[in-house]
């Protein structure tokens, strides 16, 4: 039939120039080196007026979009925490795509439905967290938050006898969320869209190691304690890593009848690991957690899952049921846990990610890329110029660069600091991200990437060398 034989010949091309980026990354620039406008001009064409051949659309989309590719699936990218993609997470994410299944129900995704089944049972196994809670496959770490609070928000206020998805947030008791100063902005979007709004966040004060207090939580618990309060605890925050002492706050925020949300976008797979394991020690006794497959898993984007320990307070905040909807009683029905309904099945890369790596595999992956990080923070900071401003716990690093011009300031720091990245992102031997933690101007590191090597620790410390010496 004609329409297969356009199938192969697109696929074909695209699995060609698929294998040639893939092939490259490791010798081509990590940031992207065309201009916004060399993309523009080339992208933005005349729509054409009459058909086109696949295989050629395929082609000339590679061709148009050439220099505009950042090299983030590569071992060599150090910026955000951003992953690549597992040999075989990549190839199912393909298959998700041609099979083209909308994974909302089983009657529409059958084996979808069950692979995510399957997935969420696996998944709370590595993450330690209750084989009992209820999960969500999410488009990311984002909505990963959105289905949790909007749990904690169901049950926070059916205590107070406020049914909230039918009746709304006029009239409902207000909802106040605390989490430590070092919350990640998905948070306040996640209260923005969820009609808490951004001030019901209060950043609480951290000690040196970037966490919440006991005594700071407790005085905070204290204040409008007759409020219905979130305590959102962080398993990895994104500057330093932190992570906070769940074994002692998460008992405390329930004596206050608080619920208790747990932001581990990337944090929560060091359970994985015997050697870190330990920083989660308490974090099951949560009510709800969140993490990414697309960060440390290594899956295409987008992939996100929430977890939720009382399963009766997720359903009734994304539940819906209609006499044209057709629900199967035997199966886990996906749409009765996602705050989306049309979705393809992310469930299949994140199953086809764990099943290539096994439990060893999963547990190597983090060990690995925390040694990267540390050994890329230490082998800059040793470099004149340069110094440590966080040394790694797991994966994420702070370092930052000296003004040595005589009678530079905290400001000159900041400037010569973003300076020095720059450079570095244009030698195009690695790619760092800046923040700003503590006032201070920082480079980040971040290694989340299953293919980064020694080599690639290497390359990058050499690049930041070279500049500093220019």
């Amino acid at each position: 039939m004609a329409g297969e034989s356009e199938y192969k010949r697109a696929l074909e091309r695209a699995a060609h120039h698929c294998l040639e980026h893939l092939a490259a990354l490791d010798a081509a620039p990590v940031a992207a080196t065309a201009s916004l406008e060399t993309l523009r001009d080339r992208l933005a064409k005349p729509l054409n007026a009459g058909p086109m051949a696949a295989d050629t659309v395929i082609d000339e989309l590679v061709r148009d979009t050439a220099g505009g590719i950042n090299g983030s699936a590569g071992g060599r990218f150090f910026g955000w925490v951003i992953g690549g993609s597992l040999p075989a997470a990549l190839a199912a994410d393909w298959l998700t795509s041609a099979w083209d299944q909308n994974a909302a129900a089983y009657a529409c995704a059958p084996a979808e439905t069950v692979i995510e089944e399957v997935l969420g049972g696996w998944l709370k196994d590595v993450l330690g967290l209750p084989q009992g809670a209820s999960f969500a496959v999410t488009s990311g770490c984002q909505m990963a938050h959105v289905t949790a609070l909007a749990s904690a928000r169901n049950a926070l206020l059916a205590k107070r006898g406020w049914d909230v998805e039918r009746d709304g947030l006029f009239g409902a008791p207000r909802i106040r969320v605390l989490s430590s100063d070092q919350y990640h902005g998905s948070i306040t979007r996640a209260t923005r869209m969820l009609g808490m709004g951004t001030g019901a966040v209060l950043g609480l004060p951290t000690n040196a190691n970037g966490q919440i207090e006991a005594a700071t939580l407790e005085q905070a618990l204290r204040e409008q304690s007759d409020l219905p309060t979130i305590v959102l605890l962080q398993a990895g925050d994104l500057n330093i890593g932190a992570y906070d002492r769940f074994a002692d706050l998460i008992p405390l925020a329930h004596r206050y009848g608080a619920w208790v949300h747990v932001d581990g976008a990337f944090g929560l797979w060091v359970n994985a690991s015997a050697r870190y394991k330990h920083l989660l020690a308490g974090v099951e006794q949560a009510d709800s957690w969140a993490t990414d497959g697309h960060k440390w898993l290594n899956v295409p984007y987008d992939s996100g899952f929430a977890f939720v320990a009382h399963p009766q307070s997720h359903r009734s905040a994304m539940a819906y049921e209609a006499s044209y909807v057709t629900h199967n009683d035997l199966v886990r029905e996906p749409k009765d846990w996602n705050p989306d309904w049309s979705r393809r099945g992310r469930g299949v890369a994140a199953y086809a990610a764990l099943r290539q790596l096994g439990r060893s595999g999963v547990e190597a992956l983090v060990e690995r890329c925390c040694a990267a990080a540390r050994a890329i923070a230490v082998g800059i900071a040793a470099l004149p110029g340069a110094e440590m401003v966080w040394e790694p716990q797991i994966n994420q690093g702070l370092v930052r660069f000296i003004d040595q011009h005589a009678g530079a300031n905290e400001a000159d720091h900041d400037k010569w600091t973003d300076a020095v990245a720059a450079a570095v992102l244009a030698d195009g031997e690695a790619y760092f991200t800046n923040t700003t933690w503590r006032g201070k101007r920082c480079m980040r590191i971040s290694v989340c990437n299953w293919q980064t090597s020694e080599q690639d620790v290497a390359r990058a410390i050499a690049s930041v060398a070279r500049v500093l010496q220019a």
